[in-house]
């Protein structure tokens, strides 16, 4: 049972290798679906296993062992090191928590403030455009979604290049990505390994908005070279918006027009499955070792407890 506990944290130290390969491989469309399954279902894993290790530790203590009517004591292979892994864990859990609640807090304040901002502006359909000197645009999700664009950022692009800008934003809003950046946050906040597939599926969320975008004006240098100059007109600077809002100059955007412009290897179009099915192994695997050490930890109380035999 150790190793099976185990096993769903140290599992995430091997998902950045297979997420930034999928990210490099897979189309971006089914990319964002499998890295945000993945995420999520080893910070599962590993949130299971730091709580059978929690309560393990704590029932050895004799507080909780009476607490939790053990007849005999609870036997595990690892009881010498028992509360000092409940102690880690906590502290682990406390941490991550403790992020997640700021990160939840400072998110929900700027879309608020975000959402305010566009009540107060003059809106045409799904856009609104805010008065402001610093280039930017993103989507901004909610009922009715919209595409916000400062006035410094439509002076930076001629007609056709805000089209592009407009469809890109358009595609986020469609396939809801704000919905896998926030699971992909909530599973970086579960292990730390975890950020570096919240930092693929930013990537490739981006990069299938960046194909709608494409095949929406038909034209991929275009589309290239919007993205490209949006980014280089927002420079250095950094808007107060949500983390969970996509936006066509985030991620690594030399990288997104080196996609644009390049045809995708015949190679990698063969691989791409292959590596996605060894980042679903390994997400399976945390959830099946997770789920099989919980249920062999739960029949161990049941023995303390005297309810089954051993």
């Amino acid at each position: 049972m150790t190793a099976l506990l185990l096993l769903p944290l140290l599992l995430p130290f091997i998902a950045p290798a297979l997420a930034e390969r999928t990210a490099r491989r897979l189309a971006p469309a089914p990319a964002v679906w499998v890295l945000t399954l993945a995420a999520l279902a080893l910070a599962g894993g590993s949130v299971i296993a730091l709580g059978a290790l929690v309560v393990t530790g704590l029932l050895k203590l004799p507080l909780f062992a009476s607490l939790g009517e053990l007849a005999h004591p609870l036997r595990t292979p690892w009881d010498a090191v028992a509360v000092p892994s409940a102690a880690a864990a906590v502290g682990l859990i406390a941490v991550g928590a403790w992020a997640l609640i700021r990160s939840a807090v400072r998110q929900a304040r700027t879309l608020r403030a975000a959402h305010a901002e566009v009540r107060r502006r003059p809106v045409a359909g799904d856009l609104c455009v805010v008065d402001s000197p610093y280039p930017d645009a993103y989507a901004l999700p909610g009922r009715p979604g919209r595409i916000v664009i400062t006035t410094a950022m439509i002076r930076s692009l001629d007609a056709a290049e805000r089209e592009v800008l407009f469809a890109h934003e358009r595609a986020h809003n469609a396939y809801r990505h704000h919905l896998f950046l926030a699971a992909a946050e909530l599973a970086a906040h579960c292990h730390p390994a975890l950020r570096a597939v919240r930092d693929a599926t930013r990537y490739t969320a981006e990069r299938a908005a960046d194909e709608a975008a494409a095949a929406a004006v038909g034209d991929r240098r275009l589309t290239a070279r919007a993205i490209a100059r949006a980014a280089l007109a927002s420079g250095a600077h950094h808007p107060e918006r949500p983390a969970v809002a996509p936006a066509a100059t985030t991620g690594p955007v030399p990288r997104r027009v080196a996609a644009l412009l390049a045809a995708p290897a015949p190679h990698r179009r063969r691989a791409a499955p292959w590596v996605a099915v060894l980042l679903a192994a390994c997400a399976t695997t945390s959830v099946c070792a997770s789920a099989t050490g919980a249920i062999g930890f739960h029949h161990k109380i049941e023995v303390a407890q005297g309810e089954v035999a051993h």
